[in-house]
Order: C-alpha cells, then structure tokens, then sequence
C-alpha cells in the first residue's frame, strides 16, 4: 500500500534492502476481503463515538463537575478530534488492518507497534467481559427465567458467528446497531431541544437557570473539570475503529478521509449537544441524573412515557454494537500482529470467506475466560483487568502523536498523492496535543481515583514493552548471525 516496515512486507516475508515492496500481497490467500461497503463505514465511522458510556457513564460525570462536565467533553472532544485527524492522515495515506500500531511499527521501531497493538488487544477483549455483562445484566431483567450468565454466553456466541461469517456480516449488523444509536441520539436532542425552548406541550422555555444556579457552572470548583475529563475521555475510546476497517472496504481513502473530516461535528452535536440539553433541564445534582441515568432523568422530566424501557433498548444496542466492533477490532489487530510475525503464525491466517477465523477465536476465547472472571472474581482478577487496560487509551493517543511527527516527512517525500489529510499547524498542534495527553495522564496521578488505573496499567504496559523491545533485539542478533561467515 506504499508505506511498509524496513525489508518486510505485510505479509512478513523478507524483502532486499532497496527494493520497493511487491504488490503480489493483495493477491495472497492470507489478505482480507474488501467486503464493508461505503455505508458500512460511513455508519460505523459516525456510531464509532456513540457509546453506551454516554448513556450511562455520563451522569456520574455530572455528578461530579455539574455543568462544567460541558467543559470537560469539550477538552476530551478536543483531543480526539486531534489525534484523529493525525490518525486519518497516516491511514488515508495507507490503510492497514493494524492502523495506528502498523504505523508504530514504521515510524517507532518494532517494539512500539508491538506493544500497542497488544495493549490495544487487550483493552478489546476485556470490553467484550465488560459489555456482554452489561448487555446480560439487562435481558435478564426483561426475561428473569433465563440466568444472567446464559445471556452473556447467547450474546457472545451470536456475534462471533456474525463475525466468522463474513465482514460484510460484522458490516450490516454494526450498520443497524450503530444506526439505532445514531437514530435515538438524535430524536433525543430533537425532543429535549423542543423542550428547552418550550415548544413542546405543556413545557416551558428552560432558560439557562440550571447552569448558573444550585452552586453555579463551576459548583465543586475548576479542579473538578479535569476530574469529570478522566470520567469521559476513555467513552470515545472507539472513534478509531474505522481506520482498522477501511483496510477491507473498496474505496479505504475516500472513507478515511471522510470520516476524520466529520468527526468534529460528530462529537458536536452527539456528546456536546446532547449534554447541554440535558443540563438545560436538570439541576446537576439531581439524584435521577445517577440513578436513572442523565438522558432518562431529561425523558422523564419532559414527560415521555416509559422513558426507562426505552433506553434500556437503546443501551442494549450500544451494548451490542460495542461488542460487535470490540470482537472486529480485537480480531483485525490480532491479525495484523500475526502478519508482522509479533504474534502466533495462525492469527494471520484468513479461510475462504476472507475472515481470520483464528484471530476472532482467540480474541473471544479471552473475553469469555473474563466473563467467567467477573462473575467468580469480580472484586480481584476481573477489578485486575479493568485496572490495567484503564489507561490505554492515552497510551494509544500518544503513541499516535509520536509516529505522525515521523511519518508526515515520508509521507510527503514517498506519496505527495495520498496525502489528503493533513494535520492542522503540524508540528505545533501535535507538541501541543502531546502535552495534552501527558498532562491528563499526570492529572490521573493526582487523581486518587484514576491513580490506580494508571498504576496498573503502567505496570502491565510496562511488561509487554519489556518483552517488545527484547524480542526486537533477539531478532536483530539474530540476522547478525545469519549475516557472519561460516567457520572453515
């Protein structure tokens, strides 16, 4: 596709030094199917940043900086915006199953690619626990008959199916699910903003009384935006998935470009907007923002009947939708390790629907062994690896930042023509992103509750780099030995 690792191709085997990289790996058996459509990632680039965290996990957030949370989904907003739009850059360029870790791999060393992509793994499959118990927890309360651990079990096993049928099968079921999303985000900034204004019947015009009043926009003090920013910035967590599947649709450029030109009105109108709205007609220290959940509590308030009952099918589908992309995204990057030989040989290996049906089972086989955690250990080796798959997230973001700041001079010298996105005041705004992203993992020191988090996932990011960087130097010992002459 252009860019590629020194002397090795995608499919990892050696190539001489100098020579450009042979195009026969688009042709190899073990290559993904372009089989995701453009609505396919047009839906999935737009759902990507709709997760069930902002129908859920928003309301603790504010809780926690009242209506300062603005502010906070403001610079996490910010933020992703940034690191998307050098993310888009490098894979508008070359799109590649392995996105931001390939490109670690090129810019950084091997080391790189190989720790992040495995820390990237392991924050997916984790998420998969997370949800299916979350998507359980909630059937079960629909169909009590049937046990909490059978829910979790069905979905798991229904979208490993989907995902071993085909890509286009993860497509259309992810094209439904995050149009669900999209379509219930959207009708409650329609109802709310109809709300505000006094439009509605029997409503009258909210005013801005809720973000100055009960304490002020600031009630707990400035400190607390930078906490209820580590409450919300991991929610778009997500938002990269469509760099990974653009490496299996027809038109990967076009889609890439598109979607990280869209993503600032994206996250606009979906996290920003709908918040606003929700603190316009709550007081931020609304028991119901917590108990029922900030976008139940504002249906409610507006009087919209079984507002509950209705969320929680919106919150399955998020629920469903995370899944089903934690399952894809988990499989493509194992695939890609595989390929780049930082993971077992038969990750790689794609059958003849075009799908790495090892990689999906391996990745699945993990978040089932953590379900099973989290119903018998919930307190310690499931608490474990929440904790230390916590802050990946901004290890991921700034592993992003340092590999543009390398690959923007090659992309410009090797392929001026692929170069459709262009990070904004480059290498300004990148510095400046990095000390962003330093300053909240600094912050999270600070923080006795994102202290831990941290701590762990330090520790445990710490031992796979260990192992990166060693299996690194063992293979370059290894070609130096190749390279000696035989003893006479």
């Amino acid at each position: 596709m252009g860019m590629r690792p020194p002397n090795v191709t995608e499919s990892g085997t050696e190539e001489r030094s100098g020579q450009a990289p042979s195009s026969a790996s688009t042709t190899e058996p073990d290559t993904l199917k372009a089989g995701l459509k453009n609505r396919h990632l047009s839906m999935i680039a737009i759902g990507g940043v709709i997760g069930a965290g902002l129908f859920v996990g928003s309301g603790a957030g504010i809780a926690k900086a009242g209506p300062g949370i603005l502010v906070s989904y403001a610079l996490a907003g910010l933020l992703v915006v940034l690191v998307m739009r050098m993310l888009g850059e490098m894979a508008a360029a070359d799109p590649s199953s392995g996105s931001f870790s390939t490109y670690a791999d090129r810019a950084l060393g091997r080391w790189a690619g190989f720790t992040i992509g495995w820390l990237y793994w392991f924050f997916w499959v984790v998420v998969l626990a997370v949800e299916a118990t979350a998507a359980a927890t909630i059937l079960t309360g629909w169909v009590p008959a049937v046990p909490q651990w059978a829910w979790a079990l069905l979905v798991m096993v229904v979208l490993t199916v989907t995902n071993l049928a085909s890509v286009g099968s993860y497509g259309e079921f992810e094209f439904w699910f995050a149009g669900i999303k999209v379509v219930a985000i959207a009708a409650f900034i329609l109802i709310a903003g109809l709300a505000v204004f006094g439009v509605l019947p029997g409503s009258e015009a909210a005013g801005a009384s809720n973000l100055t009043g009960h304490g002020g926009f600031l009630p707990n003090g400035p400190g607390a935006i930078l906490s209820g920013m580590l409450l919300v910035v991991f929610s778009f967590m997500g938002s990269e998935i469509v760099t990974l599947a653009a490496g299996e649709s027809a038109q990967p450029e076009k889609m890439v470009s598109r979607a990280t030109n869209s993503v600032i009105w994206r996250i606009g109108t979906f996290y920003l907007g709908s918040i606003l709205l929700v603190v316009l007609l709550l007081p931020w220290n609304s028991k119901a923002v917590v108990e029922e959940g900030p976008y139940v509590a504002a249906l409610n308030e507006i009087g919209i009947p079984h507002a509950g009952t209705i969320m929680d099918v919106i919150v399955v589908t998020a629920v469903l939708s995370c899944l089903n992309s934690g399952l894809y995204t988990a499989s493509r990057m194992a695939f890609s390790l595989g390929k780049r030989r930082d993971a077992p040989k038969s990750f790689s290996q794609v059958n003849k629907r075009g799908v790495p049906a090892i990689a999906i089972w391996s990745s699945v086989a993990f978040g089932f062994v953590a379900v099973i955690f989290n119903y018998t250990s919930p307190d310690t080796v499931f608490q474990f690896l929440l904790n230390s798959s916590g802050a990946v997230a901004l290890f991921v973001w700034l592993v992003i930042c340092f590999s543009q700041l390398r690959m923007r001079p090659i992309i410009e010298r090797d392929m001026p023509e692929r170069h459709t996105v262009r990070m904004w005041m480059y290498p300004y705004l990148t510095y400046a992103t990095i000390a962003l992203i330093l300053f909240v993992v600094g912050y999270m020191f600070y923080d006795a509750e994102g202290r831990q988090q941290m701590v762990m996932s330090i520790v445990v990011g710490g031992l796979v780099l260990a192992i990166g960087i060693w299996r690194q130097r063992r293979d370059a010992n290894a070609g130096r030995q190749e390279k000696l002459p035989a003893d006479s």
